[in-house]
């Protein structure tokens, strides 16, 4: 009886949509490539519930390159359109980097991930700031970026082959150890092609299929 009732929970869609996992996380841990050259690939974030300053801000939009990790930290206001931060994008990045740019794509920690040291180096900073100077945060995003770039270390980010190529080994290591360490604590999955699989969505994230459901929406979707 006990094998009859695992196997039919184990069949049933509703279970399998709302289940909560219990296991070691299944995959092998998979890195986004290294870029090739500086900005060539970006991580971003927003750093939210700041106070609001006098310039009309209380959020951070961090923009930061996944090769030599240096970053922009961009003062802007919550209810920003679409087309104000492309704008914004497009004066402070674009225009001093080009557009040769690979966005961290949603659902995908390991981009996402790599701008959280950062923004946590950048909240310290800005503490400091304020207790040291007075006034409001945003006046001090610009010396929050020199120090973040002194810690990285200027030598290692002047747009020279060599000097590219020297991160470019330390990141790579840096990804074997991380690889080698995640993969020890997870376990591989085999799929074939045209397999059914549930997708793991946050409602949050923006996924709008849930309706209303929100916190109570299920943490797994099937495929259309």
């Amino acid at each position: 009886m006990k094998k009859d009732i695992a196997m039919y929970v184990s069949k049933c869609l509703t279970y399998l949509k709302v289940k909560a996992e219990h296991q070691r996380p299944s995959g092998l841990l998979q890195q986004p490539e290294i870029p090739v050259w500086k900005w060539e690939g970006i991580a971003m974030d927003f750093v939210t519930k700041f106070p609001m300053t006098s310039g009309g801000h209380d959020i951070i939009w961090v923009i930061m390159d996944r090769l030599t990790k240096s970053a922009h930290f961009l003062p802007m206001h919550e209810d920003y359109k679409m087309d104000r931060l492309a704008r914004l994008y497009l004066n402070e990045i674009v225009s001093r980097y080009g557009t040769r740019l690979d966005m961290s794509t949603a659902y995908h920690p390991q981009t996402d991930g790599q701008s959280e040291r950062t923004i946590q180096t950048l909240e310290d900073m800005l503490r400091a700031c304020v207790l040291d100077f007075g006034g409001s945060w945003d006046v001090h995003l610009l010396l929050a970026e020199v120090g973040e770039g002194q810690m990285i270390g200027p030598e290692l980010v002047q747009e020279t082959t060599e000097k590219i190529s020297l991160i470019k080994d330390r990141l790579k290591a840096a990804r074997d150890r991380q690889k080698s360490y995640a993969d020890k604590r997870s376990k591989p999955l085999d799929f074939s092609v045209g397999d059914y699989v549930l997708l793991k969505v946050s409602p949050w994230k923006g996924v709008v299929r849930f309706g209303k459901k929100e916190k109570l929406a299920p943490r797994f979707v099937r495929p259309l």
